[in-house]
């Protein structure tokens, strides 16, 4: 390895000052995007008469139209990537997307289709460039071997979590009962809020996610024009192998905004003590889990590495995507209760978020760090960019899936969904030694690095 070694970066907790800079952007984003993710649905599905109008779209129409939302704003990470490798760096990336973002979400707030439409398009946008590079900056933190990475990614999705958690109660309470369009504002807000965060800590990310014209010299530029070495071909193979896990995982795991909102909102009883429940406040179960739980399955694997037992990413992802499926089967439970009773009791969904949350802890922060690890220099963001739109096609899939219940039903959709996660993670378990190996030791003698930190996009084979 030749590096270009940065200044020693200021550590808060035993991390750089920059990660919570990015954990509280990311907060405030996931704040706006979930928010609005949390009522879409509803919004869409509500009759267009009464004291909280909506779209009055059927279920089937409502869940198409979340399918393609979902899936574009996570492909749109492709282009997004490509610009910013290619001429902004990601830290001005991030920039315009929280710009797009403010906008986009403000102008839901309009009651009228035509801004609906355009807002979705312009939050399409900001995601697509702020998503995939806010994630590749993480990166950039931590040197190669740094085995503070995983843990690193674990704490910057809390700070998703945190605002996915925070929106699904404000944001959903507000749009359910107040207003839709005022909840689709109140998004905007907190976009802003994280802007201006992001803008005001920037003398903590100065080495990090800076374009590539800017600050490598002249014989780095030329070594990133050379093709992809025998060793980095390989782990990009690895990289798009494991991306199959991550399509089956979140075609699953989104039912959450779709099939399994609306469930909650038909099909479950949700008194409490004689007061209803939103059904959008399931939302905030996933998020309320990961907050309580992530450092802790972080800590487990961290601990499983030192000690030499099997904790490899590809390992941790497999894991996840079958304890996650693994939950679908509360989900069959809850449609048979219905079946036989009328309605079925919360505490299936509650036991499904459970389930889902641990599994998400094992796979979504390890997949994000895992593309740090392998994906060459010169694609470090587009490569964060097509795991990101791997995500999207999870998202199409997950529409498509609660799309295909009208006909088939619940009860088969959750139980094939749980049988086919845990069946395919077992297939790939069986060639996950193979796979491993063409990832030629890039997770090999992880250890602890308290000294200075090298930026990711600057660090060379």
């Amino acid at each position: 390895m030749s590096t270009a070694v940065q200044p020693k970066q200021k550590e808060l907790f035993g991390h750089p000052v920059g990660l919570y800079v990015l954990f509280f952007t990311e907060m405030w984003e996931r704040f706006s995007y979930y928010g609005m993710r949390a009522i879409l649905v509803l919004y869409l599905v509500a009759a267009t008469t009464g004291d909280n109008v909506g779209l009055g779209w059927t279920n089937g129409e409502a869940l198409a139209l979340y399918g393609w939302y979902t899936m574009l704003v996570y492909v749109a990470s492709i282009p997004g990537g490509w610009i910013a490798d290619k001429f902004l760096g990601q830290k001005k990336a991030v920039l315009y997307g929280g710009i797009l973002l403010v906008a986009g979400h403000s102008i839901l707030a309009i009651e009228q289709m035509w801004a609906f439409y355009t807002g979705l398009g312009l939050i399409i946008a900001g995601v697509g460039l702020l998503k995939p590079n806010i994630s590749t900056m993480v990166g950039g933190l931590y040197k190669q071997g740094d085995i503070r990475r995983d843990k690193g990614f674990t704490i910057f999705y809390i700070g998703i979590n945190v605002g996915a958690f925070l929106s699904s109660l404000i944001v959903g309470y507000v749009g359910e009962v107040h207003g839709w369009h005022y909840g689709f504002g109140l998004a905007g807000i907190g976009m802003a809020l994280g802007l201006i965060q992001y803008l005001a800590g920037q003398k903590h990310l100065k080495h990090v996610g800076n374009s590539l014209s800017s600050s490598e010299s002249e014989a780095d530029k030329e070594l990133m024009k050379k093709p992809l070495t025998k060793i980095e071909k390989d782990r990009v193979i690895v990289l798009f192998i494991s991306f199959l896990l991550v399509i089956v995982f979140w075609g699953a795991f989104e039912q959450a905004g779709g099939l399994m909102n609306i469930y909650a909102k038909e099909k479950t009883n949700r008194l409490l003590m004689g007061w209803e429940v939103p059904a959008s406040w399931f939302q905030s179960l996933n998020a309320m889990f990961i907050i309580f739980l992530g450092t802790a399955v972080a800590g487990f694997w961290a601990m499983r590495k030192l000690r030499g037992k099997v904790s490899t990413s590809l390992f941790k992802m497999i894991v996840g995507l079958i304890i996650m499926g693994t939950g679908f089967f509360f989900m069959t439970a809850a449609a048979g209760q219905y079946e036989a009773e009328g309605s079925s009791a919360m505490y299936w969904l509650v036991l499904a978020y459970l389930f889902h949350t641990v599994g998400e802890l094992c796979l979504s922060p390890v997949a994000l760090s895992y593309i740090t690890k392998l994906a060459p220099l010169k694609y470090a963001s587009l490569m964060m960019g097509v795991y990101f739109a791997m995500t999207g096609l999870g998202n199409k899939l997950a529409g498509l899936l609660g799309e295909a219940s009208a006909s088939l039903g619940e009860y088969t959709i959750f139980t094939g969904i749980a049988v086919f996660c845990v069946i395919f993670g077992l297939l790939v378990m069986i060639f996950r030694k193979k796979l491993e190996k063409l990832t030629h030791g890039a997770e090999d003698n992880e250890r602890v690095m308290e000294d200075e930190a090298e930026g990711y996009e600057v660090a060379k084979n």
